[in-house]
């Protein structure tokens, strides 16, 4: 006969479940507690028949913050858990992207305290992203492992595929990362992780309106066809009039699969994304009616071969189309009125082999990357015979550039004890008609070392070299408001980091220093007061200092008289210190000097009633670029419940208009109402 067995001695918490069966612990007269279990309705695993029970607070960070720690994330070519990696890796969950209210990716990021975000306009439309004072060419941006950065020029990097109904979670590898992922990780990394299935539906639509016109809809399907295969598929489209010249027009279409087998992964995935917008003062703050219109394909397929259990063997093949139309004056087309077309495509594969053994991780490996630009203005003048013809316009392809990556890395991961000691090396050689480029080579080593002495302190430290070859705006633009310049010196850097995380069930701290030294940094430049044009120029050294510190919480943490549903709260500030020193002359800079100083951030978000929650976000910055600085406030209420969602948001709400880039002055308040409807699996 069952009898409750009342145990008030204390209970054994485990932090790594080893699946053996539950009755095991059973005869061990106490309650155990298995803390690594991702799912969402499961916090904790007993023994049946034990009575005595812990609860973990509802709205407690523990459940999110051992799911992440134990997510493979890219701070290592071999793959390692967030929580025994070298360096540590910025993650935003899919819990943390809801509570920001964002309506983006870049709004998302706009919250990460080592990121900077400009937006010349709303909703992710020319936007730069740049990681720890660095600009906008200087980080890699990769979708599922894979890179799509933009060649061309960084200013196009952010027109991401997908929603942010796709996302799981968001790497930021803040520092020099070349050795990880290759020349254009200079200053950092950010990784969009998406997910393939939905655990409590199959498709997804939404719709959302407001102000200036605004207007999205978008739709998601989650399929799994067998236990080993599942897919999705995500589309969307978007308007608004905008304000001042910043009008736009996107849509995406996004697919994935994934196959697991017993000794191989494969995932692929699809994707095309376009915008049209009008882009006020984009590259010259003298001509505020400028237009451009973009369109990104995505073509890749990568395994997971795993022939022993010591032996992996990871090959990822990928292709980038990128087409780019801009106009200087919009509607006004021809060369001589400053409109230009350009078509990049860029293929890649990569090969990563790891291995473990009693010495520990071991990964080599060997990353081509071909890069190919037909353009009416970028790269080398073609022979007559040569042009190719551009769809839609009775103009002709008459430059053509072209350049191979070619690098060869390998790192070794030792993992002993508390220890993580992770060190690595790339060798890069660029193959290019370009004079320069063609006899650039470099090597790119770093070591990285974490410390874990408890299960709530993470030290890290490292230092690590990058290389960035100059895009091809830098070399070869040249128009009334800009000149490149085709002798470019590709920049070096050296970047210093010491870290330090400390978590609980209810607070995780984290807080950053560091140093970069880059030497042959690259800007646009007034090169005196006179100059009409801004020229891209090696400009010397540039020194970056800065402190970061984020703080996450949920408030019944300070005071156990608060709710079981306290607010959660996120706190942010980070710092930046600027030595330059050059030889040229410079009069006025429109990157790489006018980095943000400070930053602060705040986010609280509260259930209020049943399925009813509120969230509030506020940003302060400080630029060095002669502007005051500005603080901005946006909320957002939501009902949520399984089958539906319904909200409002506001971004803006004191209606501050400030200046983020450029003289484009930001939009009052925009306010947004919307919901989405959740079809449950069957």
């Amino acid at each position: 006969m069952y009898k409750p067995l009342f145990n008030k001695r204390k209970a054994i918490i485990f932090k790594h479940f080893t699946n053996k069966g539950y009755a095991l612990f059973a005869c061990l007269g106490k309650e155990v507690i298995v803390g690594t279990l991702s799912a969402s309705t499961l916090t904790y695993a007993k023994a049946d028949g034990i009575s005595t029970r812990v609860e973990l607070a509802a709205d407690s960070l523990s459940r999110q913050e051992v799911k992440l720690d134990e997510v493979v994330v890219t701070g290592s070519r071999t793959p390692l858990s967030a929580w025994k990696s070298p360096r540590i890796v910025a993650l935003i969950c899919r819990e943390d992207i809801s509570r920001t209210g964002a309506s983006t990716i870049n709004d998302v990021l706009k919250f990460a305290t080592g990121v900077d975000v400009r937006q010349r306009g709303g909703f992710g439309v020319q936007t730069d992203i740049s990681i720890n004072g660095g600009t906008f060419d200087q980080i890699t941006i990769l979708l599922n492992g894979i890179n799509i950065s933009n060649p061309q020029t960084g200013h196009n990097a952010t027109d991401f595929p997908v929603s942010l109904s796709d996302i799981d979670h968001i790497e930021i590898l803040e520092g020099a990362s070349s050795r990880l992922f290759g020349s254009s990780a200079f200053s950092g990394a950010i990784n969009i992780v998406t997910s393939s299935q939905a655990q409590d539906r199959f498709a997804q639509v939404g719709l959302e309106g407001g102000s200036y016109g605004t207007m999205f809809a978008e739709g998601q399907l989650y399929h799994q066809p067998t236990n080993n295969h599942s897919f999705s598929i995500s589309g969307g489209y978007g308007r608004s009039d905008g304000t001042e010249n910043s009008d736009f027009e996107k849509e995406r279409l996004f697919y994935q699969g994934i196959f697991r087998g017993k000794k191989i992964d494969i995932h692929w995935q699809m994707a095309v994304s376009g915008q049209n917008f009008g882009a006020n003062t984009f590259y010259s703050t003298k001509y505020n009616n400028q237009y451009e219109k973009t369109l990104h394909g995505i073509l890749s397929v990568s395994a997971d071969i795993r022939p022993t259990a010591s032996l992996a063997v990871k090959p990822s093949l990928y292709f980038n189309r990128f087409n780019d139309h801009y106009q200087l004056t919009r509607h006004l087309t021809g060369a001589n009125m400053g409109e230009n077309y350009h078509q990049m495509d860029v293929w890649g594969g990569l090969l990563n082999l790891y291995y473990d053994s009693r010495l520990g991780k071991s990964s080599i490996g060997a990353d081509i990357r071909n890069e190919h630009i037909l353009s009416t203005a970028y790269g080398e003048a073609m022979d007559a015979t040569q042009w190719k013809d551009i769809h839609g316009s009775d103009r002709h392809y008459d430059h053509e550039g072209k350049r191979t990556n070619i690098s060869l890395f390998a790192e070794h991961n030792i993992l002993w004890k508390q220890w993580t000691l992770s060190a690595g090396l790339l060798y890069n050689r660029v193959t290019s008609p370009t004079p320069l480029l063609a006899a650039s080579s470099s090597w790119s080593p770093g070591i990285d070392i974490s410390y874990r002495p408890n299960q709530h302190w993470k030290l890290t430290a490292s230092w690590n070299k990058a290389i960035r070859i100059p895009t091809y705006t830098d070399l070869y633009t040249n128009n009334v408001a800009q000149k490149g310049d085709p002798n470019l010196k590709p920049e070096k850097n050296s970047t210093t980091k010491i870290a330090a995380r400390w978590k609980n069930a209810n607070i995780v701290m984290t807080a950053n220093a560091f140093y970069s030294h880059g030497t042959d940094m690259i800007d646009w430049v007034y090169e005196r007061e006179s100059s009409t044009q801004y020229h891209a120029l090696n400009i010397g050294k540039i020194d970056n200092m800065g402190v970061s510190i984020s703080v996450a919480m949920t408030l019944n943490s300070l005071s156990p008289t608060l709710p079981s549903h306290a607010p959660q709260l996120t706190l942010g500030y980070a710092f930046i210190h600027q030595d330059h020193d050059t030889q040229q002359p410079i009069f006025k800079s429109l990157y790489a000097l006018e980095y943000l100083r400070h930053k602060v951030t705040v986010q609280l978000s509260q259930r209020i009633w049943k399925s009813l929650s509120a969230s509030c976000q506020f940003r302060w910055q400080q630029r060095t670029n002669g502007f005051h600085p500005y603080s901005k406030i946006d909320a957002k209420l939501a009902w949520e419940t399984p089958r539906y969602d319904l909200f409002i948001k506001a971004d803006n709400i004191t209606n501050h208009r400030y200046y983020d880039i450029g003289t484009v002055l930001q939009p009052g308040i925009w306010v947004m109402v919307g919901g989405a409807y959740k079809f449950p699996k069957k």
